[in-house]
């Protein structure tokens, strides 16, 4: 049997380069892919295309077509003229990188295409059902001010996580309750029409799903930065929906 064929979006931004110091290009943490291919998936990595709404929302159409799955991975803060919010606290937005993104969710919940979204791909699931986040997130436990620590501090803290009964993460982890990181600058303030499946200390939404059928869970947190083999399972059953539903002609050898 060929991989499920999962897309995963990349973040632009400028980097140094022999080029310049400002050489923008389009990036991806590797962790992403590889929790894909340790999963099973074969991860296509696509970038936003040149152009407007439209050419966005082709792009978005098209490339859901061709995949079994999709992950939306992390980046900059989402511009909050996409909720309708004015700016207050805002870093490394990208409005481009806003719209196309939101196209893949709206193709994706159109074709009911198997989708994980991490971090900022949770926030724009939010936002993509009505919702709207914080932009100064109130201090709660394991939701301090990450400026100022050091990496490995970032990347080594745990918190708390509860998970709502009868939910897709709760079936994926197979248990009620799971420490995670957190390295985010807003978070989720209200889930919209999605269903609230995960809380930290301080009613901190953690993660959400919509409430149709479609295999769909958005996390706060970012699995593919932790070590614990047990995060493992939400690349997993990505890769498992996307192999279930896989598109006519796609399954054989």
């Amino acid at each position: 049997m060929t991989r499920p064929l999962i897309l995963v979006n990349t973040w632009r931004r400028p980097l140094p380069t022999f080029l310049g110091e400002r050489t923008v290009l389009d990036t991806l943490d590797p962790a992403y892919a590889d929790g894909v291919s340790a999963a099973g998936g074969r991860p296509l990595l696509v970038g936003r295309p040149p152009g407007g709404p439209t050419e966005s929302a082709e792009a978005a159409r098209e490339y859901v077509a061709l995949a079994d799955g999709l992950l939306l991975s992390g980046g900059g803060d989402v511009d909050p003229a996409s909720y309708g919010e004015a700016p207050d606290n805002v870093a490394d937005e990208d409005p481009a990188a806003d719209v196309f993104e939101l196209a893949l969710i709206e193709a994706a919940r159109a074709a009911g295409l198997p989708t994980l979204a991490v971090c900022r791909g949770a926030q724009l699931l939010a936002v993509a059902h009505g919702g709207r986040l914080h932009q100064r997130p109130a201090a709660a436990e394991g939701h301090g001010e990450l400026k100022g620590m050091a990496a490995q501090d970032i990347l080594g803290a745990r918190h708390p996580v509860v998970l709502a009964a009868d939910s897709r993460i709760r079936r994926a982890f197979g248990r009620d309750a799971i420490a995670v990181n957190t390295i985010h600058h807003h978070q989720i303030a209200h889930a919209g029409e999605l269903r609230v499946t995960a809380t930290a200390p301080g009613a901190v939404i953690e993660a959400v799903e919509p409430r149709t059928e479609w295999p769909c869970v958005g996390v706060q947190w970012h699995p593919e930065k932790m070590h614990e083999a047990d995060q493992r399972v939400l690349f997993a059953q990505l890769v498992q929906d996307a192999r279930a539903g896989r598109k006519p002609g796609l399954a054989a050898a």
